[in-house]
Order: C-alpha cells, then structure tokens, then sequence
C-alpha cells in the first residue's frame, strides 16, 4: 500500500473513532457484561463501578450482593429478573431513597443491607410489603423517620441503625417490631434516653441486645427509661465517656431488668466506688467488661453485688494493687481476665496476699502483659478451682527463677495448664513445679534458660503431656535423664533451644513412649546417635528441619550412615528441610510404613538412589522443593508418586532431556495429585532450546527414535574435527587459498564475464572517487592498472573538460562508466561534497543497476555504522566480491589487485 491510501485508511478510523464513540474495551461501567461472580445461587458484583443492577444474571439466585458501586437509583424493574432474592446488599453506593414496590418485587427478601448510602426520608410505606424482612441494617446513613418507619417490619430481629446521627432512641409511638432480637443504636448523637423512648418496643419480648455505643454526645438516663425492655439480657456502651455516678445511676436503671451482659470498654470509668454496681444486685449478671478504662482503684468490695457473676474483664487498665477484698463477692466467677490490667509506671504494682482467695470458683486467671512486685507463698491461695493460669508476658522478678517455692500457694489448685512464655527465665530450680501435682500443658518458651537439664526440674508432674521449651535461644543442654520424670509427654517443642548435640546414650527420650510430636527445629545439630529416637513407638510427627545433619547421612562418615530413624514404625509426618542434606543413605526412610507426609525441602539434593522411596507405601504429601535436582527418573520416584495426593518440587534446575525428565513429564500430565505452582515453577534450567520453559512443554515425542544416536554421534564428531581444521586454515592462510584459487579460475576462465557488447556500451571501466588526500595513493596502487591490465579509469581532477558543470560533468561520466571504485577512508566520510553528491550517485547505481555497479577499496578499518551514516552505503548492499581491503602486509598486494580486478570484471547489467 503507497502512502496516500495509507494516510486515507487512518485518518478514516481516527474518524470513526469520533463518530460512534470509544470502542467496547473503554465503555461506560454501567453496565458490564459478565462482570460479575457466580458462586452458588449468589451473585458477587462488588466494586465493578455499576450504575444499575446488570440484567443477564441467572434467574434463580437467591443472594445479590452489588455493594461498593455507583448505584443512585433503584428501580424495582431492574430487579424483577430475580423474584427469588433472599438476601439484597446494597451497602456503599449513593441511593437517595428506597421504593415502597422493593418487597413487592422481591416477596422472598429476608437480608436486607442498604449501609453507607444516602437515604434520608424514610417513610412507612417504605417497608408496608417487607413481611418476610429479618435482617435490616440501615447503618450510615442519614436517616429522618415520619410517622412508623418500622410499623410493618414485624419479622425482623436485627435492626442497625447506627452512625445515622439520630437524636433520640425513640423510633415510633406505636408497638412495633415484634420479633426484635438486637438493636444497634452506635454512634449516633443520642444524649438522653428519655421515660418512653422505648415504648415502641412493649410488644417486643424478644429484645436480647441493646447497643448503644459510642455516641457522640455526652448520653444520660431517665427514671425508668429502661423499663420498657426489662428482658433484655445483653447492654454494650463501649466509647461513651460514663462516670462513677454515671456508671452508678445506669445499674439502677437496670434494676430488675433481665441483664446478662453488660460491655462498658473505652468508657473512661477510672475508679469504681463501693456502691457503682449496687443496682445490680437483683439481676443475674454473668459477664462484665471493664477492659480498656485506664482505671487506676477498685475499692474494697466494689463486685459484692455482683454474687453470680461468671466472667470479669479488667484488661488494659492501669490498677496499682489488688487487695484481699478488691474481688470480695465474686464467689461464682470461672473466667479472670488481667491481662495488662496492671501497668509497671515508678514501681512494680503489689498483688496483696490472699488477693484471690475469694474466687473459689474460678478456673481461668489470665495474667498475660501484667506487672506485679513477687510472687509470695500466699499470692494464689484460695483458688481451689484453677485449672488454667496465663503468665506470659508477664513482668516480675520472681518469674527470672523458678525455685520449688514460686508456686507453692498453687498447692491446693487443680491446675492443669501453666503459661510461663516470654516471662525471661532463666533457671529452673529442682521441684520448681513439685506443687503441680495435675499439670498437664507447661509453656516455657520464648525464655531464657541457660542449664542442663537433669530431669529434677520437672520432678513431681506426672500427669504432664505437653512441655513447650521453643526459642530460649539455644542455651539448654540435654542429658540422659532430662525426662526422666514425665513419663506420660505427648508433646515435647524445643525447637531452637538446645546447644551441643545429640549424640547421648541413652537418649534422654527413651523413657517418653507415649510421645506423639518431638519438634527438635532450629538447633543446628550436627551430632546425632543411632539410638536417639529409641523407645518412642508412638511417634507420629518429628520435626528436624534447619538442623546440620549432612554428615550423619553422608557415605563418608567413617563409622558409616547414622539410621537414626530406626524404629519409628509409626511416624506420620517427618520434616527434614534444610539440614544440607547431598544425599539419602538407601535404607535411611526404611521401616516407616506409616508415613505419609515427607519433607525435604531447602536442601542439596541432586542424585538419588533407585528404589530409596519405594518403602514409603503410606506417603501422601512429599515436598523436594528447592533442592539441586535435575532428574526425576522412574527407578527413583516411581513407586512414591503413584500414591500420592501432593508433590511439591517446584525451584529446581531441571535437566530438560529425554533420559532426565521424560517419565516425569509424562506422569505431570496424567496425575490427579496435586502439585502447586506446576505451571509457573517447575522451569526447565537445561538444555538451551528448554531453558527457562515450564516442564510441561517438554515434547515427548522428540524421544522415541534414539537407536541411530551412535552413528549420529561419530557423524557429529567427525563433523566437528572437519569444520575445526577447516576454520583454521581460513583464519590464518584463508587469503593465500582465495588468490590460488583467483590465479587457477583466472587461467581457465578468464577475469571478465562481460560479453563484447557491455564492454562498448561504456567508455571507462571505473570511475574513481576519492579524498583528495588519497590521490597518492591513488596514483601509486590504481592507475598501474590502466598500464599493466589495460583498464581505462576516469578521474575527475585528471579527465573532466574545463568549462563543463561541474556536478554535470560527474553525473554524466559515471552513467559512461561500468564501475564506480569508492576508495574508502575517514578523510572521503568527512568530504562533504561526497556525502552529499557523488555517493548519491554511487548509491543511485547500487539500486537501480546492480549490486555490482560499485566497488569499495577499504584503505582504513571503517565501521558499517559510520559507512551508513556518511554514504549511506553498508556491506550488505553490494556483493562480496565487490568489497575489498587494502592488506596491510605487503606480500599481499598481489592478492588485493587480483580481488580489485575480479571486481572489475563482473557483469553490470541488472540482475
């Protein structure tokens, strides 16, 4: 196509472009097609930007969730495809109003969701048709009510209306909503509850949940404004600013109320007076939380009026000392929650002795992130119920050693788990839990115990399953009776802990045979004994990965490969990655029928051994990622992967080849296991034509003719020898061959192949262009030629005819000539006149006559960039023998004149 039509077709689409509008890619989000996620029977078209419900989702979903939009209107016609909606969301878009036709289009709705949008006049027709509607949320908008808003609601049972700036609590004068369960009146600007604001809710006996939090205005109580939902049993006033009188006046009002639950978090309540939960004394309080208040006293027998009360928060405040009477009353609370309930500010606060000795029922202390001074002989006494006491974290002084007289005051308790994390212990006295007669979990880790342990440490638990020593930052040494007292373990962590190795006899887990999960990670053993794991018959998961076993493993160990797997018959899962591993001694995974999850991942595996997994019949999950192997091969992984569910062994240099990965490939296309990251991270490292290609693209059938590859071989071979001695010879003799070879065709032929009648067609058989610095050379190297070979050449500054134009006179000559001889050097690039005018010519003749119309003599070494950039001219564009260089040796002139000539006496017609 010339240029004027393709200018015409462009500019014609441009046009089109500006007629009918952007093209589908850059339509308007009003409308997108298939945008939308179908799951079920539920749609899924958030934050698509739509402008309208999209009409060609299927008929028969029942949920609808098109929140985060642009819808600001909604018509009911748009949602007649869907008569069979239950649940509608809404939430974040900008509707102004809702149509009262809402519930008659949609019969079924039960969900509706209409959050953060823009609706303020809410009328009681609004929901007349909404009879089956349980779940209204209606929360951040901005709302005004006329008349009964909520009359025909009388299905729901949970209705949010928070963060609407609603004025008072009042929702209508006439009984409505009969089935309320919960509502939600947050952060709103609420700041009286007045006597009757309620009374719209006397027919609703099942109000459970009443939220009113975080209001934006200082809220107060009327006399009996509660009265109206005596039943409710839960209350949340979290974020509002409540005094003690404050506090104190809202427990009045809950008075003979059904109250259950009371949540008073970030109220800023600082001290509780004696009498602040008097009015409470008449109801059935379980759970009351004081959390997050910066509260500084409790004074004595503040809970008195609290007799049934099960579960206490005091988390997050800022107590200085609990007394023997801060929880007098509390005798039926089970759950205690401190945690950072007490703050270390100038001096540790004091737990006083006896302090808990009323809680006679509680099971759970949490005493997480808490300061205190000591812990004396009487701190815990009384709790005669404690089951769980949470300690981590926990800042005292007491806790840097535990001595056989830190828990003593637990004596009495039942206490079965211990949380003694982060709380920087450093030593373990001998019977440092002797008291602990029932313990059965015992957290210490994330410490920093420094000792061996000889196994009086833990004298006196012989009930205890779980020991949790992880992370003490390896400064704990084993012995062969570390254990010897806990016979029951089923779980022993002591993942970066341990110092030294484990080359023990006996092992310090012998005694452990009920022992179900030994994590022995991150400890950077090198030094490991046969007989380790012996007597642990009920093992079912061993964790050693980022361990140094290498060398246990390793052929070369001069005592031979340590099997210290042996006897671990009913192992199930085994993780092994990262220990240097280079290779698997044969019967290394032997005697493990039952294991189903290997990993040996991080390592430095590349070769293995036929048949080293083929005892693994149970194996379901293997994991070899990132490790050195380039071949997966049939003898070795043959049996494993034809039972198994996973394989993960993505990040490894495949050697892409026919004898590597050829059953591999195949078995990858035809599994049904899983294998995460196939076809992103199994990439092929060799051979070149493979390389960084998925192994899925690896091309079976390449591999099923080999049998020539002997011959194939010796041919190659012989081949390569041939093309060696060949590149030789034409790198360091290739111009003596290329002038005995001119001399013999010159002899036999002749040097021209032009026939009588080109040779009169043109009076100069070259015409020569030139810097004017060249001519000697010129002179010396060239016009010999006219003598000796009887060329006629037309030199400008020796031929041309005074008085004829000068640029004329070249022009012409050159048509007279049948070659054009550029002599080719820096000075001729910088000539301006020959840039710009006679290798126009030259270039004029290269094109349009043939490619042997012009010679170039090289004098110097000139780049093909530059010979472009200057003459426009490049190698390329004329025929090889039409290229020839000046030698800088002088026995080889003769050979370039021989080249020159041969270049003369090609033909010049077009071919």
């Amino acid at each position: 196509m010339n240029w004027p039509a393709l200018i015409t077709v462009l500019l014609a689409l441009n046009l089109g472009d500006l007629i009918f509008g952007p093209s589908l890619c850059n339509a308007s989000p009003k409308f997108q097609k298939n945008a939308c996620r179908i799951r079920r029977d539920v749609a899924d078209c958030r934050h698509l930007k739509l402008e309208e419900i999209p009409p060609d989702l299927p008929g028969n979903i029942t949920g609808l969730d098109v929140s985060h939009n642009r819808l600001g209107a909604l018509s009911s016609v748009s949602l007649a495809p869907y008569p069979g909606l239950v649940r509608l969301d809404l939430g974040f878009n900008n509707l102004k109003k809702l149509e009262e036709s809402l519930c008659q289009t949609l019969p079924l709705l039960r969900t509706l969701n209409v959050q953060h949008n823009q609706v303020h006049q809410l009328m009681e027709k609004d929901f007349s048709h909404c009879l089956n509607l349980t779940e209204l949320n209606l929360a951040g908008n901005r709302l005004k009510l006329h008349g009964e808003s909520f009359a025909a609601l009388q299905s729901v049972t949970l209705l949010d209306l928070s963060n609407n700036d609603l004025k008072t609590a009042k929702l209508g004068i006439q009984p409505q909503l009969s089935s309320l369960e919960t509502l939600i009146l947050s952060s709103n600007a609420i700041s009286t509850i007045e006597l009757n604001d309620f009374n719209f809710l006397t027919n609703s006996s099942s109000l459970r949940v009443l939220n009113l939090s975080y209001q934006k205005t200082h809220i107060t109580f009327k006399s009996g404004c509660l009265k109206p939902i005596a039943g409710i049993h839960e209350l949340v006033m979290d974020g509002n600013k409540l005094s003690t009188a404050l506090t104190s006046k809202l427990c009045t009002e809950l008075s003979g109320t059904a109250i259950r639950n009371i949540s008073l978090r970030y109220t800023g309540l600082v001290t509780l007076a004696k009498t602040t939960f008097k009015g409470l004394v008449k109801t059935q309080l379980i759970s009351l939380d004081l959390s997050h208040n910066g509260m500084t006293k409790i004074d004595n027998g503040s809970f008195q009026w609290l007799p049934v009360l099960e579960v206490l928060s005091l988390e997050q405040n800022n107590l200085k000392r609990l007394t023997s009477n801060t929880f007098k009353g509390l005798g039926n609370l089970t759950r205690l929650n401190l945690k950072n309930a007490l703050l270390k500010t100038s001096s540790n606060p004091i737990i006083d002795d006896f302090s808990f000795q009323p809680l006679r029922a509680l099971e759970i202390l949490i005493m997480q992130y808490t300061a205190f001074r000591d812990i004396s002989t009487h701190t815990f006494a009384g709790l005669i119920s404690l089951r769980q006491l949470h300690l981590g974290s926990a800042k005292c002084i007491a806790l840097k050693r535990i001595t056989n007289q830190t828990f003593v005051s637990l004596a009495a308790s039942p206490l079965q788990t211990l949380n003694l994390s982060d709380t920087k212990i450093s030593s373990l006295d001998p019977g440092a839990f002797y008291s602990l007669g029932n313990l059965t979990i015992l957290r210490l880790g994330f410490n920093s115990i420094s000792q061996t342990l000889t196994g009086k440490e833990f004298q006196g638990l012989g009930k205890l399953q779980e020991i949790y020593l992880s992370n003490n930052n390896q400064k704990i040494t084993l012995s062969p009776t570390s254990f010897a007292y806990v016979p029951t373990l089923i779980t022993l962590l002591m993942g970066k802990v341990l110092i030294g190795s484990l080359d023990l006899e006996p092992s310090p887990f012998k005694p452990l045979s009920n022992l179900s999960i030994l994590d022995l990670s991150n400890n950077n053993i090198a030094k490991i004994s046969r007989g380790i794991f012996d007597g642990l018959e009920n093992l079912k998961v061993l964790k050693l990965q980022h361990n140094n076993l290498a060398q246990a493993w390793t052929s070369f160990n001069p005592r031979g490969p340590v099997m210290f797997l042996k006897g671990l018959c009913n192992l199930v899962a085994l993780e092994m990655d990262s220990n240097g591993l280079d290779e698997i001694p044969l019967e290394a995974l032997r005697g493990l029928p039952n294991l189903q999850e290997l990993s040996l991942s991080g390592n430095v595996l590349k070769h293995f051994k036929d048949s080293v997994f083929d005892h693994l019949s149970s194996l379901r999950v293997l994991r070899l990622q990132k490790n050195e192997i380039t071949s997966v091969r049939k003898e070795v992984f043959g049996a494993v992967l034809a039972n198994l569910s996973q394989l993960v062994m993505n990040t490894n240099p495949f050697d892409c080849t026919c004898d590597s990965i050829l059953w591999f490939a195949t078995w990858l296309n035809r599994t049904n296991a899983s294998v995460p990251g196939l076809r992103d991270e199994y990439i092929c490292n060799t051979p070149l034509s493979y390389y960084n290609h998925s192994v899925l693209e690896f091309d079976p059938l390449s591999c099923q003719d080999m049998t020539p590859f002997q011959a194939l071989y010796v041919l190659t071979t012989t081949a390569v020898l041939i093309l060696m001695v060949t590149s030789f010879l034409v790198r360091f003799h290739g111009w003596r061959i290329q002038f005995y070879w001119n001399v013999l065709i010159n002899r036999t032929l002749g040097f021209s192949d032009t026939n009588s009648r080109e040779g009169r067609a043109f009076e100069y058989d070259a015409y020569v262009v030139h810097a004017a610095d060249d001519t000697n050379w010129v002179e010396r190297s060239l016009l010999p030629l006219e003598d000796n070979q009887g060329y006629s050449f037309y030199l400008q500054e020796r031929d041309a005819v005074p008085g004829n134009a000068h640029l004329d006179s070249i022009a012409e000559n050159m048509k007279k000539s049948r070659k054009i001889i550029l002599v080719v050097t820096e000075k001729l690039l910088n000539d301006p006149f020959c840039r710009h005018f006679t290798a126009h010519q030259a270039r004029h003749q290269v094109i349009e006559d043939s490619r042997d119309a012009v010679v170039l003599v090289f004098l110097e070494d000139v780049h093909d960039y530059r010979l472009f950039r200057h003459l426009r001219l490049r190698r390329d564009m004329l025929r090889q023998r039409c290229v020839v260089s000046w030698p800088v040796q002088r026995e080889r002139v003769p050979a370039f004149h021989q080249s020159l000539c041969i270049a003369l006496g090609t033909t010049s017609r077009v071919q």
